[in-house]
Order: C-alpha cells, then structure tokens, then sequence
C-alpha cells in the first residue's frame, strides 16, 4: 500500500514539474512539447539562460554535471527576472518552483547582460 502512495505521489511530482516546464519554455518562446523530452528539455533550458551549447555535454559527465545542475537553473531564473535562490529552488525543488515560474506573472526578460 505505501508503495502506490509514493508512486502516486512521485507522478504528481512529475506531472508538476512538467506542467510548468511546458509553461516556461511556452513564455520563453520554445516549444512547450520540449518539457518532455529528456536531453532536450535541458539543452532548452540551457538556451533560455543564454549558455553555450556545450553546458549540454557538461550535464552529461558525472560529477561535474553537479556544477551544470546548479548553474543552468540559475541562469533560467535570471532570464525570467529572479534571483539565485529562486534558481536554487529550480533546481532542487522543481515541482514547486516550475509551476511558480510557468502559471505565475513572471515574463521571460531574455538574458541579463
């Protein structure tokens, strides 16, 4: 019984997360349909926080993809206007900050210079 429970609770994570993924990358001016596809959806996110192509291949190596985990987020949140603990809850905390950034009014401001 508990095991369906956090199944249950794990997917209603994930349909959050996607959901306001879907939504940010729709406010960003990329394909909402990007939120579900693996690899892509980061190389997406890594487009709309104004990085290089190459932070893609840095979330691929172990170890180092720590430093991307915590950066990419944090540049996705400074395009929409935020700050590093907002990106900091993108990051780790996705399910509630995706759908704050994607259903809230936070417009996407393209990179900070």
């Amino acid at each position: 019984m508990l095991g369906i429970v956090f199944s249950l609770v794990a997917i209603a994570f994930a349909v959050l997360t996607i959901a306001g993924m879907w939504r940010t990358f729709q406010k960003a001016s990329r394909p909402g349909w990007a939120a579900i596809v693996p690899v892509y959806n980061f190389y997406v996110m890594v487009k709309i926080g104004g990085n290089a192509w190459w932070w893609l291949i840095v979330f691929l190596i172990p170890v180092v993809n720590i430093v991307a985990a915590i950066k990419i987020p944090i540049d996705v949140a400074k395009a929409f206007g935020q700050g590093i603990g907002f990106g900091l809850g993108l990051g780790f905390l996705s399910f509630i900050f995706f759908p704050l950034l994607g259903f809230g009014d936070y417009e996407y401001q393209g990179v900070p210079e």
